[in-house]
């Protein structure tokens, strides 16, 4: 896989692109800043773009606006945004920036924390899903944003159990390991993810992409009040494991 790698850390920045091409893919350009990030896509055209959340010259908020950029230049570019700390207005940006509806959806995302590139399986296998297709979220920004209050008149539709399976659909659990975790049938699972989509207004499709628009309604509607452009985020406790949710069903 061809990847651009967009990290103002040197050490960061080398030890993606050894980790990257060590599990054999291709680093065809790391960047330090954005600023000839598209003119290096153009040349180089990366299948994956992994780019810093806070860079040169104002280590504000450049990695999401480059990144908000790119998906609207080219909306089927995977893109892995890398975070120092749960940044959760930007994770919520660039997942409604997606723009996922019932007519079709934008390419892959992911959004981790710094700390997950640690474990290198982890983080390859992250990588490698996204490039796939998946919406990968670090578990700790999904944690965040259900415990929020939830105002949506939708949400107070669903029962204790059905907003137990939706948290786990936002943490990108298939049915199979929901089944396992709330021993349960995978035929109940199912029955209580079409009351979810149903109370939720989410109708059968063809584009596949009611879990994610699941996973996206929490976002829109958990009362986020994250940190805007210019603000300091509060670090939090690092979880294990990215959420990993696919564009299935």
């Amino acid at each position: 896989m061809r990847i651009l790698i967009v990290e103002d850390s040197v050490l960061l920045r080398e030890g993606l692109v050894r980790l990257l091409e060590d599990a054999g893919h291709a680093v065809v350009a790391a960047l330090p800043d954005a600023s000839a990030l598209d003119e290096t896509v153009d040349a180089t055209d990366p299948e994956l773009c992994i780019l810093d959340v806070r860079l040169p010259p104002t280590f504000v908020d450049e990695g999401i606006r480059a990144a908000l950029s790119l998906r609207k230049r080219i909306p089927q570019l995977p893109l892995l945004v890398l975070s120092q700390y749960v940044e959760e207005r930007y994770a919520s940006d660039l997942i409604i920036a997606q723009g996922v509806t019932a007519q079709g959806s934008a390419g892959p995302l992911g959004y981790l924390l710094k700390d997950r590139v640690a474990d290198v399986a982890e983080f390859i296998d992250s990588v490698e899903r996204i490039a796939a297709g998946a919406t990968v979220l670090d578990p700790e920004v999904v944690a965040q944003l259900l415990t929020r209050r939830n105002q949506d008149d939708r949400m107070r539709t669903l029962t204790d159990r059905e907003r137990t399976v939706l948290a786990m659909i936002a943490e990108g659990r298939s049915n199979q390991a929901i089944a396992a975790t709330l021993f349960l049938s995978e035929a109940s699972v199912e029955k209580h993810i079409t009351a979810i989509f149903q109370k939720l207004g989410f109708e059968p499709d063809e584009s596949g992409n009611r879990r994610v628009l699941a996973a996206i309604a929490h976002l829109e509607n958990a009362g986020l009040n994250g940190p805007q452009p210019g603000h300091a985020p509060q670090p939090g406790p690092a979880q294990t494991g990215p959420a990993q949710t696919g564009m299935n069903r």
